[in-house]
């Protein structure tokens, strides 16, 4: 008998046992495909790539153990329940027994993902960690058009909306808003909260398009969970700030359509740190604990005090936390628009500016109804345009283009506005994701900012007078800004020249103070030649050492090598690339 002969009917081994086709998978769970695309998205289980493919290249995999686990899932049972109730509703309406169909439509059963996300997601941390997807997709449908009759929810559009601008409270009033970019596709955000690193990606101020080319019912699956999970983080980032959650808003701002103004004034009026008072013996369990309606009459009636011109922004500047609480970062954020007052006008994305300049430490206001103050305020110091021409202009305050906004908060420092004006093309708009010296290639506007960067915080010191002093370190002054690439390898290579010419001088020194004859200085310079084109000679010789060691390796870290040197390669392309364009442009504009 061969060693690996197994008769028929014995269990699987193997592949075989360990993963399962996407059909055999529906027939095991006796669910439909659409039943089980929902389990799996919930569940977060995604499908594999096992070594070696049992029944095909053309089909799907699945963990067996995943498939198992689905198997004695409790939502399994109540999705099952769900289908079930459907068919009596549609069997009362067959039968024309409105009375019972309209009690069935009363009663559905409904599931939480409460014990799913805590499955998923142990610590908070956890969470935090896979919120880029979760807040991409529900800034998303947040700004689809609520319409009666489309395929997604009204009700689930202004869930989106409100969890939003809860997210976005919350990175604003904690200044923890790091990088803004603005892309074809929209408007990245990365934020930092509790030591993680958190992007997404908001779309812009447009009436958006249901296509029927996207399959919206997976869609609203993933947004279903993600709603869930973005409840939970919002209540959990409230509370470490000691704001209660939800929120109670201001109904006549949200009437404005001023959710996240209505939001600012929330928490500023609502974060301020309980005292702890020893209760005393008379007192009585029902004493303790107000009526739900009367705090929340309260809360409305310490709102509605404060609801004057520029109330929001002098609540802003009441921050919960302390200085020496915050950390380095947060603090230059914090500052990058202090003492400033910004206007936006109609015709610029309010929200998205209405989420940043807060987050920075600037107060701002916009044209409409529920605004904290007018555009005739004279403590206004810029106003934010888009228009190429203005019906009336204030000489006090400075007309910008939005993206100086953008480009200040990259920079953390308040850039010129001569570039940014009504009118003018504004600068190029550089992406702090793009590290420029992983790159190799550092942009012309880029080493400007850096020079704006250093001189705020007062770093750079004045050009030296003499020429020795300017010439000793170039590298030290590209990196502090005080001169650009090009002037700083000039100088390299004057400095280098002037090295060479004082070390021949005090050898010519030391062999006259010894007596050397002018022979023996030629054969010594003859002798040191020799040394040079060794040198030279070895060059090839490393190469060849590359080569045979390139030889001895294996062939995996082989190929890792040559993908190392072809990225080189491409990365040096991609440079050169750049720089010959920007020679050209040069030569444009001379002309």
């Amino acid at each position: 008998m061969p060693k690996h002969f197994r008769p028929a009917g014995k269990k699987k081994e193997g592949n075989a046992a360990k993963y399962i086709t996407r059909s055999k998978a529906v027939n095991y769970l006796q669910v439909s495909l659409a039943v089980f695309r929902k389990l799996c998205i919930l569940k977060g289980i995604v499908p594999r790539v096992p070594k070696k493919k049992i029944e095909g290249n053309h089909k799907t995999y699945y963990n067996m153990k995943d498939i198992a686990f689905l198997a004695h899932e409790p939502i399994l049972d109540k999705l099952r329940e769900m289908r079930t109730h459907r068919r009596k509703i549609s069997k009362a309406r067959a039968k024309q027994n409105r009375d019972l169909a309209e009690r069935l439509l009363n009663r559905q059963p409904s599931y939480k993902l409460d014990r799913l996300i805590l499955e998923r997601y142990p610590t908070f941390i956890d969470a935090l960690r896979d919120m880029d997807d979760c807040l991409t997709m529900v800034h998303l449908f947040a700004s689809l058009p609520a319409v009666e009759g489309e395929r997604v929810q009204v009700d689930r559009i202004h869930n989106c909306r409100r969890l939003s601008h809860e997210w976005q409270a919350y990175i604003s009033r904690t200044h923890s808003l790091r990088k803004t970019f603005i892309s074809v596709k929209g408007i990245y955000f990365q934020a930092e909260v509790q030591g993680q690193k958190i992007t997404w990606l908001t779309p812009h101020a447009l009436q958006q398009v249901l296509t029927d080319d996207v399959d919206f019912n997976v869609m609203l699956t993933f947004l279903e969970f993600y709603e869930a999970l973005l409840g939970f983080v919002n209540f959990k980032l409230y509370h470490s700030i000691n704001v209660n959650y939800p929120p109670i808003l201001d109904s006549r701002l949200e009437a404005f359509a001023a959710e996240l103004y209505a939001l600012y004034r929330y928490m500023a009026t609502n974060s301020q740190p309980k005292p702890i008072t020893a209760p005393t013996e008379g007192e009585n369990g029902n004493e303790k604990k107000m009526d739900e309606s009367d705090l929340r009459l309260a809360q409305l009636q310490r709102q509605l005090s404060t609801n004057e011109p520029g109330a929001l922004m002098n609540l802003l500047e009441d921050s919960v936390m302390k200085e020496d609480e915050d950390d380095e970062e947060t603090k230059e954020c914090k500052g990058v628009f202090r003492n400033l007052k910004f206007f936006l006008s109609r015709e610029v994305p309010r929200e998205s500016l209405l989420f940043i300049i807060p987050a920075f430490g600037g107060s701002v206001s916009w044209e409409g109804d529920g605004s904290p103050f007018n555009e005739s305020d004279e403590q206004i110091t810029h106003q934010i345009v888009d228009r190429p021409t203005q019906g009336h202009m204030f000489l006090s305050r400075q007309y910008v283009q939005p993206q100086w906004i953008f480009d200040c908060v990259n920079a953390r420092v308040l850039l010129p506005t001569e570039a940014y004006l009504v009118g003018k093309v504004p600068p190029p708009h550089l992406s702090p994701f793009v590290d420029n010296e992983a790159e190799g290639y550092m942009p012309e506007y880029a080493e400007t900012i850096e020079r704006f960067r250093l001189a705020a915080k007062k770093t750079v010191l004045p050009l030296p007078d003499t020429e020795t002093q300017d010439l000793n370190d170039p590298q030290s002054l590209l990196a502090e800004g005080v001169m650009d690439r090009t002037e700083a390898n000039e100088a390299n290579e004057k400095r280098k020249k002037l090295e060479i010419m004082e070390k021949q001088y005090h050898e010519e020194l030391k062999m006259e103070i010894s007596g050397a004859t002018y022979s023996s200085s030629l054969a010594d310079k003859k002798t040191e030649e020799k040394k040079e084109d060794e040198d030279t000679d070895m060059v090839p010789a490393e190469q060849d050492n590359d080569d045979l060691a390139a030889l001895s390796m294996s062939r995996k870290k082989r190929g890792i090598y040559e993908a190392i040197k072809i990225s080189k390669e491409r990365k040096k392309k991609n440079v050169d690339l750049l720089k010959e364009r920007k020679r050209k442009a040069k030569v444009s504009k001379e002309t």
